[in-house]
């Protein structure tokens, strides 16, 4: 009896360890996190004519449910689930989707049962938005950005790897608290600072001076850089009740430039214009006299650059303090246009507005 008891207890302790483990794998079935896709279309929804059709193609024909059946390693990663926002070419994007989203996003993630969101689009506005986000999400859980330079139907085509990075780093606990992020040939990038570099070419997203935030590599996001701006939850912006956004609009410095362009969208209602000056935000004599009218007038003025690296110093070629403009800082044009708009949202003083533009 001794002996069987010896051997009874044996058993049982194997069979407790066996379903101890078995209940450990199921544990961490369940404990995939739950990933909510939210598609708005772009390169990464688009086919082409053939399998080499890499630009020439259309965008945007392929609905969210496809996308993710033709991924079924994303059921390795996290539990998703797909929706189509709307479905368009990112060069269509406006203020009006930007709001949309925002409010979708800010309703899902204060869900308990969705711990990331992965936001498909097209890489013409992907920046744009990304930053957006980065300003007007409540929330420190993941947000992630990802598109495709070339569509399925190519050879090599990128946007299902892009795609399962996305989920894989949206259901990492390592991207909570970054802010928006962009999931791009496996690498991660920070929503500020983060740009489309080339018209075609698969590595075109970049952060070419301040540097990207890490890497995808082996089913696992590395990060060794995190943006020191505020972002996502620490802002002071609230687009909940907000349908409309001021209208900002850009205006190019070039050699010879005339005010003509200027002058016609301060007469069209413009509330902010972006200077993308050369140089370092440099005003030509024969625009400076439309945009201190124009100032005059209570419409903000900010000096951002062409250039694409680089501060903007306020006070450096234009007298900020004297004709009451606000310097962009880092921020590219395009991305100087979204804060102003939003900045414009809480107030109109150019003092408050320059402080915005080095926090965020």
């Amino acid at each position: 009896m001794p002996h069987f008891h010896f051997h009874s207890v044996r058993l049982v302790k194997a069979l407790l360890a066996c379903a101890m483990l078995l209940a450990s794998y199921a544990g961490a079935a369940e404990k995939l996190a739950n990933v909510t896709i939210l598609a708005t279309g772009g390169t990464i929804a688009g086919s082409g004519a053939s399998s080499t059709t890499t630009v020439g193609y259309t965008a945007a024909t392929v609905g969210v449910e496809r996308l993710i059946a033709a991924v079924p390693e994303l059921a390795k990663v996290a539990q998703v689930k797909g929706e189509q926002v709307f479905q368009i070419a990112s060069e269509n994007m406006s203020d009006a989707y930007w709001l949309t989203l925002a409010k979708r996003v800010n309703v899902l993630l204060a869900q308990p049962d969705v711990d990331g969101i992965v936001i498909t689009h097209g890489t013409d506005t992907l920046e744009e938005t990304a930053y957006f986000l980065n300003l007007t999400v409540k929330s420190k859980k993941p947000v992630v950005l990802v598109g495709a330079m070339r569509p399925g139907t190519a050879l090599s085509a990128d946007g299902p790897i892009n795609l399962y990075n996305a989920v894989l780093l949206a259901a990492s606990q390592d991207a909570v608290g970054k802010g928006v992020l962009v999931a791009m040939n496996d690498q991660i990038h920070g929503a500020r600072d983060v740009s489309k570099t080339n018209t075609s070419t698969p590595d075109s997203f970049k952060t070419p001076e301040l540097g990207m935030l890490g890497y995808i590599q082996g089913n696992k996001p590395y990060f060794y850089h995190v943006s020191t701006r505020k972002h996502t939850a620490d802002t002071e912006f609230d687009v909940s009740k907000i349908d409309t956004l001021p209208q900002v609009d850009i205006v190019y410095g070039y050699a010879n430039v005339n005010p003509v362009a200027l002058n016609a969208l301060v007469a069209a209602g413009a509330k902010g214009i972006i200077h993308a000056g050369v140089g370092d935000g440099s005003l030509a004599a024969k625009v400076t006299p439309s945009l201190t009218a124009a100032r005059k007038q209570g419409v903000l003025i900010v000096r951002a650059s062409r250039v694409g690296q680089g501060i903007v110093a306020r006070n450096g070629e234009a007298n900020d303090d004297e004709l009451d403009f606000v310097a962009a800082d880092t921020l590219n044009p395009q991305k100087a246009r979204i804060l102003l708009m939003l900045a414009l949202t809480r107030t109109s003083d150019s003092k408050q507005i320059q402080r915005m533009f080095y926090s965020y």
